[in-house]
């Protein structure tokens, strides 16, 4: 199908103005859909009148193009195919490729077995063949969100079909404004970092993530360029370590070495990590116990352990050899 020459053909037979104002309407030559407004100042008339002769045109074209059933069952087809229902930018893409979409938008326009859906708050602009798929696409999304809300993780369409055609389910998501995908193709919440991150902080948080243990901050730094999200700008090792510093989700674990307070890590220095073990196990701790719970949160030397228990301001060692901690 060419798109292009049957829209100069509808076009043809209609006056010259007429013509006109319905190739700028919709951008048929330039690519550029233009306003009523700006019509109407090159032609010195105001924008209803304007629009009164784009619809006297339509009322000429209309009937031709709704005859046309070579393009509209094509384009039945592709709805069909998409479960009745497409966001609006996708399938322009799909109909009309990369140099006829405007073609494309014209004739679903013009078109009494099409019906465009305007965006609002929820939902991108989308088009559709079946008011009863609205309702189905709707209900499909909602138990979509919930179940993000619940599970609180990104999901790929695998995860989330559950049975449903995945071309179908892409397209409803597709309508949502609340569900997006990130550059890995998975889906979430449009809030979630995981698909939509803010800063570095962010992307290096989903670089701890991703490699499930304490990094340095210069190969947090390097990882963060090799994310999808990034761009091409370098990541400074001195920033990222700057932003780690002054986030709470991140714990400074040993020399430049971070990791996810969710992981289990207490913030703090040695002096604090042995001070919380000795409060938590409400006993006095051997040398070797303090030991292995400080190295289960840091990455020292046991001499550095050591030379903190020495610190008798706050430590003290009992007839036995254990210690605990220095009462006020």
């Amino acid at each position: 199908m060419n798109l292009q020459k049957t829209c100069q053909e509808y076009l043809k037979n209609l006056p010259q103005r007429t013509s006109d104002v319905i190739e700028r309407r919709f951008g048929l030559n330039t690519g550029e859909r233009e306003t009523l407004e700006a019509i109407g100042k090159s032609y010195s008339i105001t924008r209803e009148r304007v629009r009164q002769i784009e619809n006297e045109g339509f009322s000429k074209i209309r009937p031709m193009i709704n005859a046309n059933r070579e393009i509209v069952d094509n384009f039945k087809q592709v709805l069909i195919s998409f479960g009745n229902i497409k966001e609006e930018k996708e399938l322009l893409s799909v109909l009309g490729g990369k140099d006829c979409q405007n073609q494309a938008y014209f004739f679903l326009a013009n078109c009494d077995e099409f019906e465009r859906i305007p965006e609002d708050d929820n939902f991108n602009a989308f088009w559709t063949i079946d008011k009863k798929s609205i309702d189905n696409a709707k209900k499909t999304i909602g138990f979509i969100i919930n179940k993000f809300k619940k599970e609180k993780r990104v999901m790929s369409l695998d995860d989330l079909s559950d049975g449903m055609k995945k071309e179908v389910l892409e397209s409803y998501i597709g309508i949502s404004k609340e569900i997006q995908k990130n550059p890995e193709g998975k889906y979430g919440l449009k809030g979630w970092l995981e698909i939509n991150p803010k800063g570095i902080k962010d992307k290096a948080y989903l670089v701890l993530k991703k490699n499930e243990k304490p990094l340095h901050f210069t190969e947090i730094a390097s990882l963060i360029g090799e994310l999808p999200f990034s761009n091409a700008k370098k990541v400074h090792t001195a920033t990222v370590h700057n932003e780690l510093i002054k986030d709470q989700r991140f714990v400074l674990v040993g020399r430049g070495l971070y990791a996810l307070k969710e992981w289990g890590y207490n913030p703090g220095v040695v002096k604090d990590i042995i001070l919380n073990s000795l409060k938590e196990s409400k006993r006095p701790l051997t040398k070797d116990e303090i030991l292995e719970k400080v190295l289960e949160q840091r990455f020292v030397k046991e001499n550095t352990v050591l030379l903190n228990l020495q610190n008798r301001s706050y430590f003290v060692r009992d007839e036995k050899g254990r210690y605990n901690v220095r009462e006020a």
